[in-house]
This record gives C-alpha cells, structure tokens and sequence, in this order.
C-alpha cells in the first residue's frame, strides 16, 4: 500500500459506514485532557467519550498526553488520530475506527501546550491511565515518595521546566490553572488502585505541598474547592496489539493502521458521583454513577485482578504463555472460582453478587478470541499485588479463616522473582517489575525458603505479613511443588 492507503481523515470515506467512527471528529473540540496513551484507554474511556459525544451532540474531544511514547505520538498524528478497534469475539471479531481523539501529544517535547490545556477554561475533566507506578507511591505511607529520583528532580525543577511524572505535571499544570482563576476542574484516576481518586489527590497535594512554590498554600486551599479527583472502577481486558492483530485491521479496512488495538467485547466503567465540573455524559453508553464506588472496585480489584494475577504467575511457573491457556488447564477454572470464593467474604456490600462475578470472569477468561500474555499481566507484580492480594489476605486472616489459595498465588509470585532473576541472566525475557532487584537479592544460597519469604515481603513494605509465622511457613512449603512446575489447589 501507499502513503495514500494510510488510515486517516482522508481515506474515511472508503471505509463502509459500519468502519467508520461514531461521530465525525471535524466536530470535536478538545475538552478531555488525557494521561496516558495505551491501549487500554484507546479501547475504553476513548470509546465511551466517542459514544457520549455522538449520542448527546456536545463536542467532547479528547487530547491525549504520551509521558513517554514520542513514537507512539508521531503515528498517532500521522493517522489523524483515528486508529481502529478490534473486539475479539468468539463468533467472530469486530472492527471499527474510534475518532474521539482530535490531538496526540508528547509530555516532556509539549509541555507548554500541555500547561496551556490544562489551563484551558473549556477543558474541564482530565482522566488518566499511567500503571500504579505512575503515581510514585510510597509503599510505606501510600502518599508521594518524594525520595524516588524523577519526583526528586521534578520538585527541584522550576514549574515550567522539563518535568518527567505525570505527578509532576499535572501538579505543575493545576497550580497553573488555580492562579488563572480558570473554571473548575475534574481529574479521574482510571488505574487499577484501591480509592484511586483519593490516591491520586494525595500524590498531586503533596508535590504542590513539598515544592519550593511560593504560594502553593493558597494553590492548595483553592484546590479544595476548584478540583474534584473522582473514584472509578475501569474493566476491559485489552491484549498487547500483534503483528497478527495489525495485519487482520488492515484486512478489515482496506487501509494501513499503525496503532490498531483490540479487547474483549465487555466494558465497564463505574464513576464516583462527585464531579465538580461540566463532563461528558458517559452514562449515554453504560457509565455507571454511584455514590460510593469502593464495592465495585473491590470487587474488580480482589476478584478480577487478583485472580488475572494469579492465573498469570501460576501460569508462568507451569510454562504456559496466555490467560486462554490456564483456563485451559486442569487447574485455572478451579483457581478463579476457590480464589473468588476465599476473598468474597472481606468486599463490602452494595457490589456485584461474587458468585455471579466469578461466572462471568471464567467466561470471559476462557474466550479462545484473546491471546492475553501471563506476561503483561505479570509485570510490576511487587505493585499490583500489594493492591490486588495483600489487604484481602490481611482481613482474612485477622478473623481466623484459612487462605490457601492466596498463599499458593503469593508462592508463585515469590517463585516467579526468582525466575525472573535467572531468565534475565540467561537473556530470556521475563516479566518486569520495579523492584527486581531488590527482591532478586532476597534469594541467597544458604537462605531458608521462610525466610527468602519473609524478606520479599518485607520489600512490599508488608513487614505485618512477613512476621506472620504460619503464612510465610504456608507460603514456603509451597515453593517446592511450584518449582518443579506443579500447580496443587
């Protein structure tokens, strides 16, 4: 194909109306300012804004910010910042091109047209979707650590400089907003963390608090009143795009896509209802307002995630590459449903009904359409299951009751670090994690198994787990069977 065969406003009128996107994105303006540009939320917030914009007619567009990805920026302009999504069906896949993105760009080369957006008195909702490690949490007290070197360098710099957080700039690029005086805002967490929006007001106050501003008190109080930072619960399992995925959108179009992304047919997303600003109107394709999100976010969290989780570090022990595959071994339906039914007892009442949940995840994991890797599930596994299997663990067992499914997941997470030491010294590529290393160093010859787990999880920051003598004795005797590649539920 040509230059002429790339995807882009230009060649839409090729497409069949079905493939094109659900609002013409010459009617859209920039009112969403977004962190992050994954997959994930090209193939969810992206969709429902497109779908909000189309089904109200208010011209709800979205800028979307790299905080690394130049390149993914470049192509992203270079297609008109159109790019198509495939859902993965198992009667047969679906193809569209989504068009509620109208600007892509870089946040360290842009910096200067991110402030000015984040001042913007049109632009009201910002939204983000930067991986647990994005906020730069201490494990120890959950605010900002200020310790880690790119906030360090961030709080040194001047407002206007080359920040490198998303922290950072969005900190930088608020108290910007509060001195304009402009209209209230809203910044909507979408990461898969317990009470995300008040986690990430606490990292955002506390770089305004901890920097050399001037008035940053007078940033903080008007803040109080002028930023909303909602609770929200996102849910679509969105594999890795591949060579395979790009070539069967192009097949599909008839034009090249070079940032084709693809998902399972299910989404959901949950928000907190205590929006201070003007938003778009995502209820119009299934958004859910709720007073209080925390137990569908448990439920996602300590279900879901905690069992993608474990499902991707048992499956790495025993050799297997996808969440499709567990499920279609002897013991991955068995794990999903005694992992749902160990931790139903510590989520909160008002969410979904867990054994139903627990149907549903088993339907969805089993669907043969998607090839999600163990090993994007399984990286950061230090932060994501501090979050998914840590506080469910500690309920459970400050009332007494048994929790041998957790330990077999946390025996073949410690396992896995393990592994993971001895790949990368091999050149094989393993799942990464932040805190590799550190939890490399916990595996010594003459170490014990107890006490090789009882460092890792003092690396977590769980030091009340690591002095549980029956747990980590639980999670040692464990490591043989899953060692010799053997998976005992």
């Amino acid at each position: 194909m040509s230059a002429d065969d790339l995807l882009g406003r230009g060649t839409l009128p090729r497409l069949a109306p079905e493939l094109r996107p659900a609002v013409d994105p010459a009617e859209l303006r920039t009112r969403v300012v977004h962190f992050g540009l994954g997959a994930f939320h090209r193939t969810h917030q992206a969709v429902y804004t497109e779908h909000a914009a189309a089904r109200s007619g208010e011209p709800w567009g979205i800028t979307a910010v790299a905080p690394r990805s130049a390149g993914t920026v470049r192509a992203l302009r270079e297609q008109d910042c159109l790019y198509s999504l495939t859902e993965r069906r198992p009667e047969g896949h679906r193809t569209r091109v989504v068009g509620s993105v109208v600007g892509a760009l870089a946040m360290g080369p842009d910096a200067k047209a991110v402030d000015s957006l984040l001042t913007d008195p049109e632009v009201t909702v910002v939204t983000l979707t930067v991986t647990e490690k994005g906020y730069h949490r201490s494990m120890a007290t959950g605010g900002l650590d200020t310790t880690a070197g790119p906030v360090a360098d961030d709080l040194a710099a001047s407002p206007d400089g080359p920040l490198t957080t998303v922290v950072g700039r969005l900190a930088a690029g608020l108290a910007a907003r509060m001195r304009a005086g402009a209209p209230p805002i809203d910044v909507v967490s979408c990461d898969n963390m317990a009470d995300n929006g008040a986690a990430l007001a606490r990292v955002v106050h506390d770089f305004v608090r901890a920097s050399a501003w001037p008035d940053r008190a007078e940033i903080l109080d008007r803040m109080a009143t002028a930023v909303a930072f909602p609770a929200t619960v996102v849910d679509r399992i969105v594999p890795a795009t591949s060579e395979a995925d790009r070539a069967a959108a192009v097949a599909a179009l008839g034009v090249r896509d070079a940032l084709a992304v693809t998902g399972e047919p299910y989404r959901q997303w949950v928000l907190e209802d205590s929006f201070t600003a003007a938003r778009p109107p995502w209820e119009l394709d299934g958004a859910l307002f709720v007073p209080d999100v925390a137990p569908y976010q448990l439920t996602k969290l300590r279900l879901l995630n905690g069992s993608h989780s474990a499902l991707a570090h048992l499956g790495m022990v025993t050799g297997l590459s996808t969440i499709a595959e567990t499920m279609a071994a002897d013991w991955g339906e068995r794990l999903v449903r005694a992992l749902c039914a160990e931790v139903s007892p510590t989520l909160p009442v008002g969410g979904p009904d867990p054994a139903a949940y627990a149907d549903d995840l088993v339907v969805r994991f089993r669907n043969p359409a998607m090839r999600h890797l163990l090993r994007q599930i399984g990286s950061d596994g230090s932060l994501k299951i501090t979050e998914r299997w840590l506080p469910a663990l500690r309920a459970l067992r400050a009332r007494g009751a048994s929790t041998p499914v957790l330990e077999l997941a946390l025996a073949a997470w410690a396992n896995g670090t393990r592994r993971a030491a001895a790949d990368a010294l091999s050149g094989r590529e393993a799942a990464s994690d932040p805190a590799a290393e550190a939890l490399a160093a916990c595996w010594g010859p003459a170490t014990r198994p107890v006490e090789t787990v009882r460092a890792l999880l003092r690396v977590l920051g769980a030091t009340d787990l690591a002095d549980d003598g029956p747990l980590t004795a639980a999670v040692a005797d464990r490591l043989p069977a899953l060692t010799a590649g053997r998976v005992e539920i």
